[in-house]
């Protein structure tokens, strides 16, 4: 979005500046004492969620929001307004927040569909980025964000905050201890009984203060509905993968972490509209993927309108060893040995989180930031690997058949057809970015 003289000198720094910080001792261009300065792109439920988080860290401020509802943009403003004592700027246009002087910070925390043209901008423009998970809606997306990342050198946390979270850290590392002997399965599930169905509704016109047409933005052209518009357009295959790629990327995300794995070797994937055949979503409100890794399998599993979960629990992730198995979520985590009576090691008793998974997670990207030589704890090779797994599950449902993956070259092995799923087409005039 950039002309192309402006595009080729800021490409020209942002290479020089990496080739010269890769010769160079690792410092911040931050002081440790020195005001973060940040906008956001997006500011209806996540992204807000993630600017407060930003804001309570020390040295933070807010000078510019950006929203294609006005609505959700003045009320923003106002509510920023209350948090820092004064208004930041509002912007329709994330473009012309990307032009305002004195911001380091990046927070993207607008609609899956939305994250990969805004990121490689600002990117571009030597950002800092914050952006909400999943990373991307499609594969081929993923790689591009990647590759922008790596090419202009900026510091990127993505919004997979359990990754700072102490208590799901404490169980990954009783994995990596071995205590729970071989692992022959990893189990991660989401069964969220307060979604429920969403009823059909006719479409409408646009609400007032609202710029449809640039929410749709490279999402093909349709007329206004609201269950496509705010919170439950991630039910929608345009802008978003359902719960695969909403909670997936969370849960499956720790499922990695504890195995230390990236790609699978194959992935198959079953389920459909069976709980509310007849409402108004497009993806799946029952679905299984079963992920073929060296030595183990991991199941994913979710539902919408019910919580049976998996040993009581309404999500989580299990990790089934011979000598027993690991289960974390949210509230904490635990270890049930194999056995019976003669068990095959000790029980470790329900150990409790904190609730301080996002605060602990902006805290690491800002440090991250002000010491170049720390790795964000959700970095965007992380953050890709996972969305990328979560998709590899959908992609197998659509097409209702074992797929087998090529990660080295990001593509199906003989499947014309479910690799024609990995390259989104953007409506004109948005043009799928070039790193």
């Amino acid at each position: 979005m950039t002309n192309r003289r402006s595009f080729i000198k800021k490409s020209a720094l942002a290479t020089a500046a990496v080739g010269a910080a890769a010769s160079m001792p690792l410092a911040s261009c931050i002081g440790a004492n020195e005001k973060l300065v940040c906008g956001l792109i997006g500011a209806k439920g996540m992204g807000f969620a993630d600017l407060q988080a930003f804001l309570r860290q020390p040295n933070t401020e807010c000078a510019a929001i950006c929203d294609v509802d006005e609505n959700v943009l003045n009320q923003r403003i106002a509510d920023t307004e209350k948090i820092q004592g004064y208004k930041p700027k509002g912007f329709k246009d994330f473009r012309k927040l990307l032009e305002e002087p004195g911001i380091d910070v990046i927070i993207i925390g607008t609609p899956d569909h939305w994250h990969c043209i805004p990121f490689v901008n600002a990117a571009q423009e030597g950002k800092y980025i914050y952006c909400e998970k999943p990373l991307a809606n499609y594969i081929e997306e993923l790689n591009i964000m990647e590759r922008a990342a790596q090419r202009y050198g900026n510091v990127v946390q993505v919004g997979q905050w359990q990754r700072s979270d102490k208590h799901w850290q404490d169980a990954v590392a009783f994995v990596h201890s071995g205590k729970l002997g071989k692992i022959r399965s990893v189990r991660t599930w989401s069964y969220q009984g307060w979604m429920k169905s969403v009823p059909v509704v006719p479409d409408s016109d646009v609400p007032a203060g609202v710029d449809y047409d640039f929410w749709l933005g490279p999402a093909p052209k349709r007329p206004f509905n609201k269950n496509r518009f705010h919170f439950t357009f991630r039910w929608f295959w345009d802008y978003a993968g359902g719960m695969m790629t909403d909670w997936g990327v969370h849960i499956i995300d720790y499922a990695l972490f504890g195995m230390n794995a990236k790609a699978p070797k194959s992935v198959m994937a079953m389920g459909g509209k069976f709980a509310y055949p007849e409402d108004a979503c497009e993806t799946p409100d029952t679905q299984q993927a079963l992920y073929e890794f060296d030595g183990y399998t991991m199941l994913w599993d979710h539902g919408i309108g019910i919580d049976g979960g998996y040993y009581g629990r309404s999500h989580g992730v299990g990790f089934v060893g011979n000598n027993g198995t690991l289960v974390v979520d949210r509230g904490g985590w635990e270890v049930i040995p194999e056995g019976g009576d003669n068990p095959a090691m000790e029980r470790v008793e329900l150990q409790k989180g904190d609730g301080q998974g996002l605060n602990n997670h902006m805290k690491n990207f800002i440090d991250c930031i002000k010491d170049r030589s720390k790795v964000p704890n959700t970095n965007i090779e992380i953050a890709a690997n996972t969305a990328r797994v979560c998709h590899l599950g959908n992609i197998a449902f659509k097409t209702g058949r074992r797929l087998y993956w090529d990660a080295d070259n990001s593509k199906f092995i003989g499947d014309d057809d479910a690799n024609n799923y990995l390259v989104p087409t953007y409506r004109a005039p948005w043009e799928l970015p070039k790193v």
